[in-house]
C-alpha cells in the first residue's frame, strides 16, 4: 500500500445559504485543522463557539439526514459537506456553522466541492492512518432488508444499488472506482424525494428551506388540487407541472441515475465517520442514513479494537535503530531505573522499542517473592520513557533536558508480564507537540497480546543543573 500524507487546505473559505428544514441564511466558513483533527464542526452561533467531531459515536438521528450531538449541542444534514471533504482527498477541516445545519445549496456536494477547491487543498507533514480490510465485513437491517458490507480490495470503491419499490424511481445501481472521479461523477447529484414524503415534510412545518431547485421530486402518487395548492404555495411556483419521466417540472435530472448516485455521495458523507480512511469496496444495497451510520459504528468498533490489539510487526534480529547506548545519549534515566533497551522504529509521530524482561531486574526481589510480576507503574515508565525518546528526539540537546510527568489517562493492564517476557512498546502522538509537551496513546505488548495501555502526557523542560 502506497504511503500517503495526510492533507488540509491553504486559505480559509466561506459560503452563504438557506438551511433546509430552519429556513434561515446559514454562513459556513471551511479552515484549514492541524494533522489528526479529523473533521470537525463548530458552532460560532453558541457561547463559547463549542465543536463537535464527525465522528459515528456522535449521531442521534437519522431521519433526514446525519443529525450529530454532543453536550447538547447539534449539527445536522452532515453528510454533504463530509462527502466533499472526502471526495477532495482532506483529511482535517475545520467547519465553522452559525447555526445547526449547513446550507442545503442545491441538494448536492457540488458548491461544497467548489469553495473547497478555492481555498486550496494542502499536504501536511504527517502519514494518513488507513484501515485496510481483510475480510469481508457486512451490516444487515432485517427490519429494511439494507445491507452494507466491505470487502478487501487495493483501493477505495463504491457501488450502491436502490430500490423503493416504485414504477417512477425503479432500481438504479451507482458506481464509483476512483475518488480523484468524485468531483465529475458523483457530487452534482442532488438529494431526492417522493412527493408523498414532501407532503408530510409540509405537514409538520419542515423543508421551510426547499424549492425545487435543491431536491429531485418523485411523483408517486396522483396530484390533487390540494396538494398542488401546497407545492406552489411551499415552493412559491405559479405553475407546476409533472415531467413524463415522473418528476417535478424546472429541474433537468444530470443522469437517469441520479438518485443512485446521490445515495452513493450520501454513503461516503456517512463513512466519514468512521474516522479513519478505509481500504476496501463497499456494496451499499438499499442504503439509507441509518445503516449508513449504525455501520460506520461498528466499523469504528471494530478498528478501534484492531489497533488497541494489534501486535507491531518488528524483527528482533535486526540492528536496532537505536542500541541502549545510545538511548541513554538521549535519556537521563540509568540503571536501575532504564526500563527499555532498543529503540527499533522512531518517526516525528510515532515510537517502537522493547525490552527483554528478565529475573535480573531488581523490582522481583519484592514483587512478589515465589511468584514475580513486573510492576504495572514500571510497564507504564518504560512506555513513558519510549514516549521521551520520541519527544526529545525533537531538540539537537536532548541530553540537556529533564522529561517530566503531567498526566496518564485511560490505564489498563490486561496481562501479567513475567520473567522472560519480551515487552514490545508503541506509542503514537495524539496532538503535535508543542511547547515541548507530549500527548500519546501508548501500548505495551507481550506474548502476542496487549497487556498494559494508557494516554499519557509528559513535558521536557531544561536540566537546571546543565
Amino acid at each position: 500500500m502506497t504511503v500517503t500524507n495526510q492533507k488540509t487546505i491553504l486559505n480559509e473559505v466561506s459560503l452563504e445559504g438557506v438551511g433546509l428544514h430552519t429556513g434561515n441564511i446559514v454562513k459556513m466558513t471551511f479552515k484549514p485543522a492541524p494533522v489528526n483533527n479529523g473533521f470537525t464542526f463548530v458552532r460560532t452561533d453558541l457561547e463559547n463557539n463549542p465543536t463537535i467531531e464527525a465522528l459515528a459515536q456522535y449521531v442521534v438521528a437519522t431521519e433526514r439526514g446525519t443529525n450529530l450531538e454532543k453536550n447538547g449541542v447539534f449539527i445536522n444534514t452532515s453528510e454533504h459537506v463530509l462527502a466533499a471533504a472526502v471526495g477532495l482527498d482532506i483529511d482535517n477541516l475545520i467547519i465553522e456553522l452559525n447555526s445547526s445545519e449547513p446550507p442545503i445549496m442545491d441538494g448536492s456536494s457540488k458548491f461544497f466541492i467548489e469553495a473547497l477547491e478555492k481555498a486550496e487543498v494542502h499536504e501536511q507533514d504527517a502519514e494518513r492512518e488507513v484501515y485496510v480490510v481483510t475480510e469481508n465485513i457486512s451490516y444487515i437491517d432485517e427490519e429494511t432488508g439494507s445491507e452494507i458490507m466491505v470487502m478487501p480490495c487495493d483501493s477505495f470503491k463504491i457501488t450502491t444499488m436502490v430500490d423503493f419499490g416504485t414504477n417512477i424511481l425503479g432500481t438504479q445501481n451507482a458506481s464509483l472506482n476512483n475518488m480523484s472521479d468524485f468531483k465529475s461523477e458523483i457530487s452534482k447529484a442532488r438529494t431526492f424525494s417522493f412527493l408523498h414524503e414532501i407532503e408530510m415534510l409540509l405537514d409538520n412545518n419542515l423543508i421551510k428551506g426547499g424549492d425545487l431547485n435543491n431536491a429531485i421530486v418523485y411523483v408517486d402518487k396522483e396530484l390533487s388540487k390540494t396538494t398542488m395548492t401546497k407545492i406552489k404555495k411551499a415552493f412559491n411556483k405559479e405553475n407546476i407541472t409533472v415531467k413524463p419521466n415522473g418528476i417535478l417540472d424546472n429541474l433537468t435530472l444530470h443522469w437517469p441515475n441520479e438518485a443512485a448516485r446521490h445515495k452513493l455521495l450520501d454513503v461516503i458523507g456517512d463513512l466519514a465517520l468512521i474516522g479513519t480512511r478505509i481500504q476496501g469496496k463497499v456494496i451499499a444495497t438499499k442504503p439509507g442514513h441509518k445503516i449508513n451510520t449504525n455501520f460506520a459504528k461498528e466499523l469504528a468498533k471494530r478498528i478501534k479494537s484492531e489497533k488497541r490489539n494489534y501486535v507491531p510487526k518488528v524483527d528482533l534480529n535486526a540492528k536496532p535503530l537505536l542500541d541502549i547506548q545510545q538511548i541513554m545519549d538521549i535519556l537521563p534515566h540509568r540503571p536501575p531505573f532504564l526500563l527499555i533497551d532498543k529503540i527499533l522504529e522512531l518517526s516525528d509521530t510515532h515510537v517502537i522499542g522493547m525490552k527483554n524482561v528478565t529475573m535480573n531486574e531488581p523490582f522481583f526481589v519484592g514483587h512478589f517473592p515465589g511468584a514475580p510480576v513486573m510492576p504495572g507503574v514500571l510497564q507504564i515508565e518504560a512506555m513513558a520513557q519510549c514516549g521521551g525518546v520520541l519527544v526529545l528526539s525533537t531538540v539537537p540537546d536532548p541530553e540537556n533536558y529533564l522529561t517530566y510527568f503531567m498526566k496518564m489517562d485511560n490505564v489498563k493492564f490486561k496481562q501479567k508480564v513475567l520473567p522472560g517476557d519480551t515487552l514490545i512498546f508503541k506509542a503514537d502522538l495524539i496532538t503535535p507537540i508543542r511547547r515541548g509537551i507530549c500527548h500519546m496513546q501508548a501500548y505495551a505488548y507481550a506474548n502476542g497480546k496487549v497487556v498494559a495501555e494508557a494516554q499519557l502526557m509528559a513535558q521536557i523542560v531544561k536540566n537546571p543543573e546543565k
